[in-house]
């Protein structure tokens, strides 16, 4: 039975590097000086987003500097966006192969990507410089560990011992090299050291729980020592499971059914909650709910065979035995020396009154047992057959099987799968309601927010700035209508338009009387019809607006914000009928005809802007959305891809982009789209890179 016992040691560090740039020279000097301390401040205070922007514009005055790299670097690794944090580290290394934080950056970096073997080369670099450095020793160790290299790792254990002997995760790693060679005397004597110097050590009390289980099932000693644990840490979804275990194993079915509806709770896609409150509810007969939980599981994970085969005996159970056959043949499929496999296949076929099928499968269960020695008859019976539920797989932070070396996506479809599991799961909060500090301040990547894409860029009277993105976006034509002073409110593009109060809607109902009482005794002109569209669309009057673009298009047909507006006027009252249902009287078909002319359209107003305005960034970007609107992600991505290269800062399209990547199967198209997106300031970014990585 395989163990749990997480060690929490390999945490994004903080680093703060005190800056010995000089305060002499130009004005310019100057200036990124002060950029770079209140970046650091803002580092300091774990405003990781804000600070990114800060050494966003350091680099931009000076790339020359190493130093801004390695701050983005850490704040990108406390963002656990790591394959930034390793790209920032490697050109602050190029820059200055003697700044010994950017090697620890990079081996951690390394390291919680599982590249340990690159990840041991760093630590060795950043040793040279400071040779007793205690955290750079430590992260060796483990590094070394993982790669199963036991004695290098005992000895980097046993020298960080003998200069620190006050660190208790110092003995709680060699416990780990000791458990890893089976000694567990050793183990004990270094967990029980490590508690002498910190009563309050949660990975001790998780190992000696461990020990506990696998030494002498003394499962009373275990649940005492997971309940310190649980004080410690109560929002781990990974000790519920496995207090959930231990009170299984004592009898208390309901405290270990709490805990694991306590898990999902926290942790939604927890694949080992989901699966062992389904075992525990098949024991005692909640079949539909633990057909539920398969079901989740197999959504997130279609080949699991041990969810197949016990989905198998729920549906022969409720008499679903078409869905039992399918199940139990998929588990065949993968394993055709189980026997198991074939006798439960034959039952089946034998409820269903299909007695030569089910003679054959018996026949070949028979004739594979008689093969069978009894270690793989174990074997398979704890990799497929579970008959009671299990404590979580070994979720020690290093690969299984060794080091995991990068170099490719992971297979397509199980990125994709897991992507569409997240849109599914409901969020707590919606991250579009709190654009504020508290928003974006600290590791943002741990919040419950919404995965959306980025919205539309709209002209609009108002918006809503943040303190990553204070200012609006620029569209020269937008400029240069300001800059008349022909309309009655400033014009700005956002896509954060802000709700209005009742005194703001009565201010443009009070202006477009204006407009109506000036256009009727005068020649109407373009602006003038603009203007009060943009007023119809501040109240929510998109037909109006609609009609007042088409008439300034009729007037002047080369005009590319008319065609903006038409199309905004067009897109809002198109979300307003999908959202409102005003055609839920039409059949599906005809809704998704008149779905897709009305997105067409759209389409086309956008194509008349680019060929009039083909440096316009932001019509790509809208077009992009419209496209995604419409299920067209190839011609999507062109066109994000084509805005990206005309406003290289373009963060919104970076993220949708990285979206559309993850939504097709590419893990790592899409991790370096959010990574870029996210050192833009879009902060849901790193939230869904986290959420992507299992």
């Amino acid at each position: 039975m395989s163990t749990v016992m997480k060690m929490n040691f390999l945490r994004p560090i903080i680093l703060l590097c005190v800056l010995t740039m000089s305060l002499s020279g130009a004005y310019a000097q100057v200036n990124t000086d002060q950029v770079m301390r209140v970046g650091q401040n803002a580092l300091y205070f774990e405003d990781y987003m804000l600070s990114i922007q800060y050494f966003n514009q350091a680099i931009q005055a000076k790339p020359y500097l190493a130093q801004p790299y390695l701050l983005r670097a850490i704040a990108k690794l406390n963002l656990d966006d790591y394959e930034g944090a390793e790209a920032d580290a490697s050109k602050a290394l190029e820059l200055n192969p003697y700044l010994t934080d950017a090697w620890e950056v990079r081996g951690v970096a390394r390291q919680n990507t599982g590249r340990n073997r690159m990840a041991v080369a760093d630590y060795t670099e950043a040793l040279k410089l400071l040779p007793r450095n205690r955290q750079i020793m430590f992260n060796k160790a483990l590094a070394l560990n993982q790669l199963k290299d036991y004695d290098a790792a005992s000895d980097v254990f046993a020298e960080l011992i003998r200069f620190y002997p006050g660190f208790d995760n110092a003995y709680l790693g060699r416990a780990r090299v000791s458990l890893e060679r089976q000694d567990t005397v050793a183990a004990m004597a270094d967990i029980d050291k490590a508690l002498s110097i910190n009563d309050k050590a949660l990975n001790a009390y998780m190992m000696r729980a461990d020990i506990a289980i696998n030494s002498h099932g003394d499962y009373e000693q275990a649940l005492a020592d997971i309940d310190r644990a649980i004080r410690l840490q109560p929002r781990l979804a990974g000790l519920y499971i496995n207090r959930a275990y231990l009170r299984y194993r004592l009898d208390s079915y309901s405290g270990a059914m709490a805990d694991y509806d306590y898990a999902i709770t926290l942790d939604p896609l927890n694949v080992a909650a989901l699966f062992n409150r389904a075992l525990l509810l098949s024991e005692v007969n909640a079949n539909d709910l633990a057909l539920e939980d398969y079901n989740r599981v197999l959504r997130l994970q279609p080949d699991d065979v041990r969810a197949l085969y016990n989905r198998a005996v729920i549906h022969r159970a409720k008499g679903n035995y078409d869905e039992a056959i399918a199940d139990i043949s998929a588990v065949a499929e993968q394993y055709p020396d189980f026997p198991g496999a074939f006798y439960l296949r034959g039952s089946i076929y034998r409820d269903q009154g299909k007695l030569a099928k089910a003679e054959a499968d018996f026949k070949k269960g028979e004739r594979l047992s008689k093969s069978l020695t009894p270690e793989v008859a174990e074997r398979y019976n704890r990799e497929i057959a579970a008959s009671a539920p299990d404590i979580v797989p070994d979720s020690d932070d290093s690969p299984k099987n060794g080091e995991k070396e990068q170099g490719g996506d992971a297979p397509d479809a199980a990125v994709s799968r897991r992507f569409a599991q997240l849109l599914t799961v409901e969020n707590e909060v919606d991250f579009r309601d709190e654009y504020n500090n508290t928003a974006i301040r600290g590791r943002v990547q741990d919040r419950n927010l919404n995965i959306e894409t980025e919205p539309m860029m709209m002209l609009s009277f108002y918006s809503s700035p943040t303190e990553l993105r204070r200012n609006t976006y620029y569209i020269r034509e937008v400029d240069d209508l300001n800059a008349t002073r022909m309309l009655r409110y400033i014009l700005v593009v956002t896509n954060v338009v802000p709700s209005i109060d009742e005194a703001t809607a009565e201010r443009h109902f009070q202006s477009i009387d204006y407009y109506n009482s000036y256009l009727a005794s005068h020649t109407p002109r373009p602006v003038d019809l603009l203007g009060r569209a943009l007023d119809f669309i501040t109240v929510r009057d998109y037909a109006n607006a609609e009609k007042d673009a088409d008439r300034a298009i009729q007037l002047t047909p080369d005009l590319a914000l008319a065609y903006m507006i038409r199309a905004q006027a067009r897109y809002s009252r198109y979300l307003l009928e999908r959202d409102g249902g005003a055609d839920r009287k039409l059949d599906p078909l005809a809704r998704a005809a008149a779905a897709r002319s009305a997105l067409q359209e759209i389409i086309d107003d956008y194509d008349k802007v680019i060929s009039l305005s083909p440096n316009m960034a932001i019509a790509y970007f809208n077009r992009g959305n419209v496209l995604m609107e419409m299920e067209d992600v190839a011609d999507a991505v062109k066109a994000f891809t084509k805005a990206i290269e005309l406003k290289p800062d373009f963060g919104e399209a970076y993220y949708n982009r990285g979206y559309l990547a993850l939504r097709s199967g590419r893990r790592n198209d899409g991790i370096a789209d959010l990574s870029k997106a996210g050192e833009l300031g879009i902060a849901p970014a790193y939230n869904l890179i986290k959420r992507m990585t299992p």
